[in-house]
């Protein structure tokens, strides 16, 4: 498995267990608040993953380039 889908993998794993932790602010009634922390790990998750990928392939390019 390649570092671009297991890292963010692990870090959806971690989202969901302080998503789980943070229920609280969901119950407390601060819904805007606990879903747009999520939402915007989300994204910065989602984005990680196209970063990385697009760097892995950046990568195989040049040393297949240089070969």
């Amino acid at each position: 498995m390649k570092k671009s889908t297991y890292i963010p993998l692990i870090l959806l794993v971690y989202l969901g267990v302080m998503s789980y932790i943070g229920r609280g602010e969901f119950f407390a009634g601060n819904y805007l608040y606990y879903f747009g922390i999520i939402g915007i790990t989300l994204l910065c998750i989602i984005l990680l993953h196209f970063f990385m990928k697009k760097r892995d392939k950046l990568r195989r390019e040049r040393e297949e380039n240089r070969h």
